[in-house]
């Protein structure tokens, strides 16, 4: 007879394997979609209020290292999606002893490479702005912000692996409920350490790394507590190196994908950086605005991962497939909706960031979102494609769709940004997508006639 404890964890974990693609990848892609935009109301909350009370300068300093904060988090955060293909794997698969091994090695593997990135790079922090060519006057503020952000490595990691881990058990509400808690606080000590305390642009930092490090905590601690399927023996918990390679083979091309598109955002905001404050003011508040729209296509990207990895591990390739029509349907609908708001509303947008005078920034904000916008169908195309192919198991093929996004902005920042300034800094994102998608489009027709011979001949054997 189930006790009570097993009967709530079944309500927790959810297999995406059966039922309607549609319904599942919409109810499984909301909490997710929730809690990304409570991660870029981190972002939104610390420019808003940067902006407003410390001044343009200021958010020139945040803003200055934007890319670089996405090179090495979206390094971590890659690796940590990585770390959870397996286990969504192995749970799709039933194995659930193995699924426990997987969750244990990711832990330890966690530790140590946090902790060495929290080290170089904050090492490193002043070299990186200079090669990015930082203008002198937001020098200063930039390096604290920076140095702040890669300080906290080890807490924006571990929630992240964390939250990757309770996704692949098929919840996505859970690792929500903690963010929710962790934004309220970030909001909170945002205005304290900034307000109060008057610590400038570090304290918007500080904010940001402790409130992480809170929902990492609180994660974990509830994790361990509530999920039975990771209950483990001693044995199960132990260090097993076949166990770090197969994570590290996914997680690390999954990682280096991110960081390697990341420096082609490192080339474009160095170009655009060269363009004078005001430009990075206006690609500040773009790029906050852009990224909260584009939560929910990042969101379908992360559901289909999951989909994909547990239908893989269930051999149902041919549901991975109705999977992206699914999701692509869902994307095509969200972007009509943003397309008109973006398109009408932009520059009331970027007056949460600037003052009404400054009408340079807001123009420019304004033209920067209204190219992104017209492009969103690629991108959710990009979301939709790499993600499932990282789902599946193929995330050295994912990574290369990163080079092709880095090759096209190196382009446009050598090129084009020199010839016709801050209007090709707009078009740098879009064409970068273009690329990738005409390298995902065919890749995932390879994977998935691979994964159709592979389910056959397993049938047949």
């Amino acid at each position: 007879m189930p006790t009570q404890s097993g009967c709530f964890m079944a309500a927790l974990t959810k297999e995406l394997t059966v039922g309607k693609p549609l319904t599942l990848i919409l109810n499984f892609t909301l909490p997710l979609l929730l809690g990304n935009l409570l991660q870029q109301t981190y972002s939104l909350v610390d420019a808003v209020i940067v902006g407003r009370f410390l001044g343009i300068d200021a958010l020139a300093s945040v803003g200055a290292s934007t890319s670089v904060v996405f090179l090495i988090l979206g390094f971590c955060n890659g690796c940590c999606g990585g770390f959870g293909i397996p286990v969504a794997q192995k749970f799709g698969a039933r194995d659930y002893a193995e699924m426990r091994r997987y969750v244990f090695v990711s832990l330890r593997l966690a530790a140590v490479m946090s902790i060495a990135l929290a080290v170089v790079t904050s090492l490193l922090c002043g070299i990186i702005l200079r090669i990015m060519q930082t203008p002198e006057t937001i020098f200063r503020g930039a390096y604290a912000y920076l140095l702040v952000t890669f300080i906290g490595i080890p807490c924006t990691f571990y929630y992240n692996l964390l939250a990757c881990v309770i996704r692949a058990l098929g919840d996505s509400r859970t690792p929500f409920c903690f963010l929710l808690f962790s934004t309220v606080l970030n909001i909170v000590l945002d205005l304290v350490c900034i307000l109060l305390l008057g610590w400038g642009v570090a304290g918007a930092g500080i904010a940001t790394v402790f409130s992480q490090g809170v929902s990492a905590w609180l994660c974990y601690r509830y994790m361990m507590r509530r999920f039975e399927v990771l209950r483990s023996t001693p044995e199960e918990r132990r260090y097993n190196g076949r166990l770090a390679r197969r994570l590290l083979s996914i997680g690390v091309p999954m990682g280096l994908q991110f960081s390697i598109t990341a420096i082609g955002s490192i080339m474009l905001q160095s170009a655009n950086n060269a363009l004078g404050t005001a430009c990075v003011a206006a690609f500040t508040a773009a790029m906050r605005i852009k990224m909260f729209f584009m939560c929910p296509l990042e969101s379908l990207g992360i559901a289909m991962a999951t989909y994909g990895g547990q239908n893989y591990g269930a051999g149902k390739p041919e549901r991975v497939w109705q999977g992206v029509k699914a999701s692509s349907l869902l994307m095509i609908v969200y972007w009509a909706f943003t397309f008109v708001v973006l398109i009408t509303s932009a520059q009331s947008l970027a007056r949460l960031f600037v003052s009404a005078s400054e009408t340079e920034i807001l123009q420019d904000t304004a033209l920067f979102l209204h190219v992104s916008v017209s492009f969103f169908p690629v991108l959710g195309l990009l979301c939709i494609l790499r993600y499932t192919i990282q789902g599946v198991g193929f995330t050295k093929l994912a990574m290369l769709s990163g080079v092709s996004e880095m090759i096209a902005r190196i382009l446009v920042s050598l090129l084009a940004v020199p010839a016709f300034g801050y209007i090709a800094v707009c078009f740098g994102d879009p064409t970068a997508w273009i690329c990738a998608d005409l390298f995902l489009i065919p890749a995932f027709w390879y994977v998935y006639r691979h994964l159709l011979r592979m389910t056959r001949r397993t049938a047949a054997a």
